[in-house]
């Protein structure tokens, strides 16, 4: 295999490599970070270069593994993070200017668990300000392209990790979702991901000055973003590694027992009043008869409520913001921010006072439901968005763009209110006037079994393929 062929790899065929002795963790990182030089300049996923501290770290992998220590499960496995999570001596900024010189005293436990397992951090991802917007832009550190090209946002909040991912930056990409945002970008670019449940991922901040607001915290996730549904089972038990940080993380194994029998999966294309686009019907087609293919037994049923439990759901998190938050983003958000979070607070009328206690307690009688429905359908297969993605920027067009980048995305922040997993597969790609576009839909699984919608999103992608082949062949940023 030639040093160019490298970045190519998914995280598990680098693993197995790097854990074997086939390839050094130096030769994996150097070119990933040539890859990254060749390609970042145009799409600005990363925006913190740390080139120099991931061949120290390479080597000293090498230098440990010659010595005789074990490896970790992602040795040498080139992974990104988001900056809006601490990573000791380098700035928390979340995409706001003002925090440019927040230096974070220590790891969050999720960078820890990835570097504890043998991973290396090559860089550090882009985020929409406040990590509040399903697109990708801030004043400090600028848009972040969408590889497949500037007709498509490259997804928010965890943009700059969907992009780089996609284009071959690292094997992993680490994000977080608190109403869609490891999904937004992994539906944005072609990528997989897995929003963990509720207590999954142990999470903590170590230069945060305030503890966040109670449904931030009940819906707020870490994850991780992969070209490869199978990366999802390599990465996702080190992610899940306990870190006493969390008092309420929960450590549960990443896998238990499959279901006797075939596996029920509960199908809708209810989109709830909004316009069902023909080539989204195509991908809901295309996964399902996957599914079927795989021995799922796949049953179009009604499901639960999603859109009263969205809805009630974002408009309490709302609450949340409007009290909690708004001072913040009034202070140091950019004027086109401040202009998007009053959007939200029209689309979403925040629940205030007693009327939010009684929806944040409703909260619970959601969850009961949906955890009968699953008592027959442990799966639940759906569109993530009602249309193909979105064009960059569509979030500053006032009501009727926040409206059809937030408006109808009922299946994703639903699932945060509701603490379940759910996870986001391409199943299509689809050949738009605008130019070429993956379309992702949506799996959802009980609490605790993230492992089986991940094993849907494989069962998909045998036999749709991975979304980063026909990416890296038919788009100019593949001869990077």
């Amino acid at each position: 295999m030639t040093q160019s062929d490298i970045w190519r790899l998914s995280a598990t065929e680098l693993s197995q490599r790097t854990i074997a002795g086939d390839l050094t963790a130096e030769a994996v990182v150097t070119a990933s970070l040539t890859r990254m030089a060749a390609v970042n300049p145009d799409l600005n996923a990363v925006v913190e270069d740390l080139s120099s501290d991931a061949l120290d770290r390479a080597q000293q992998l090498d230098k440990a593994r010659a010595g005789g220590a074990p490896c970790g499960p992602l040795h040498g496995v080139p992974v990104t993070i988001k900056i809006n999570v601490d990573q000791a001596g380098h700035a928390t900024s979340n995409g706001v200017s003002v925090l440019k010189d927040l230096i974070a005293p220590d790891d969050a436990p999720v960078v820890k668990n990835l570097q504890d397992a043998g991973a290396v951090v090559i860089g550090r991802t882009n985020t929409p300000e406040f990590s509040f917007r399903a697109d990708t832009d801030n004043p400090l550190h600028g848009r972040t392209h969408n590889p497949w090209g500037r007709h498509i946002s490259p997804g928010g909040s965890s943009g700059g990790a969907g992009a780089a991912v996609m284009a071959g930056i690292g094997a992993l990409a680490h994000g977080n979702d608190i109403g869609g945002s490891l999904r937004f970008p992994a539906a944005a670019n072609g990528a997989v991901t897995v929003k963990p449940g509720l207590g999954r991922v142990p999470a903590w901040n170590p230069s945060q000055s305030a503890e966040r607001g109670i449904l931030a915290q009940n819906m707020s996730v870490q994850g991780l973003i992969t070209r490869s549904a199978r990366d999802l089972h390599l990465s996702m038990p080190s992610l899940i590694t306990p870190d006493p940080r969390d008092p309420f993380h929960v450590p549960m194994p990443w896998h238990s027992d499959a279901p006797d029998g075939p596996i029920r999966v509960a199908f809708s294309k209810e989109t709830y009043g909004y316009d069902l686009h023909t080539e989204v019907d195509a991908a809901l087609k295309d996964a399902r008869a996957a599914l079927l293919d795989a021995g799922y037994q796949v049953e179009e049923v009604t499901l639960p409520d999603v859109f009263d439990a969205g809805r009630t759901g974002y408009r309490a998190l709302m609450g949340e913001v409007y009290a909690l938050m708004k001072g913040d983003v009034d202070a140091a958000g950019s004027q086109t921010v401040r202009d998007i979070f009053e959007v939200y607070f029209q689309e979403f009328p925040p629940f205030a006072g007693v009327e939010l206690l009684q929806m944040m307690a409703k909260r619970t009688q959601y969850a009961r439901d949906w955890s009968l429905f699953m008592q027959r359908y442990p799966l639940v297969l759906t569109p993530f968005l009602p249309q193909p993605f979105f064009r960059p920027d569509r979030d500053t067009e006032g009501a009727a763009g926040v409206h059809e980048v937030l408006g109808c995305a009922v299946y994703s922040y639903a699932m945060n209110f509701l603490g379940l997993p759910a996870a986001s597969v391409p199943s299509r790609l689809a050949e738009l006037p605008s130019g070429p576009q993956p379309i992702n839909v949506q799996i959802a699984a009980p609490r605790w079994r993230e492992d089986m919608a991940v094993d849907a999103c494989i069962a998909i992608e045998d036999r749709i393929g991975r979304m980063c082949d026909p990416l890296w062949q038919r788009v100019s940023i593949a001869s990077g």
